[in-house]
């Protein structure tokens, strides 16, 4: 359900005169991949995140950011300003406690990450690191943030 909500903020941007990244090349996804299991532990990317870069390389909307392709991979500039995947990662988890995190996106409030250790998907709160919310898979965390960006 989330490709929907990609669609309706397509249509907001347009009508702006802006438009949603290009999606991300095949090649240019798999060298992401290799990069994140190399910087994050064999850390293996979900398969929806890999749609969600398939569709839109990243997302900056009405205060949810979900992360993209890290600018020393991708060739093409984008049309919007990416918040790269493992740039972004790699900030988040100067705080140790944060390492056991896979980091998506964030919004004002929140972090939207997979906990590695448990291999759970949640929602923190941005300052606190408590648990708002927990979600079955990343598909369902990608389409509450998308749905809170789109209220």
């Amino acid at each position: 359900m989330w490709k929907a909500h990609i669609e309706e903020i397509r249509k907001i941007e347009r009508k702006y005169g802006d438009d949603l990244n290009k999606p991300v090349p095949i090649d240019v996804l798999k060298e992401l991949e290799q990069s994140v299991q190399e910087k994050f532990y064999d850390a293996v990317l979900p398969e929806g995140y890999k749609q969600f870069l398939s569709t839109v390389n990243g997302l900056d909307f009405n205060g949810v950011v979900i992360y993209g392709i890290d600018s020393f991979i991708r060739e093409h500039e984008a049309d919007e300003e990416i918040h790269g995947f493992i740039e972004t990662n790699e900030l988040w988890h100067e705080n140790d406690w944060q390492k056991k995190y896979l980091f998506f996106g964030d919004s004002d409030v929140s972090l939207y990450c997979l906990d590695t250790t448990e291999e759970k998907y949640l929602e923190l709160d941005k300052p606190s690191g408590t648990i708002m919310s927990e979600y079955e898979n990343f598909n369902s965390m990608l389409e509450e943030a998308l749905r809170t960006s789109l209220s």
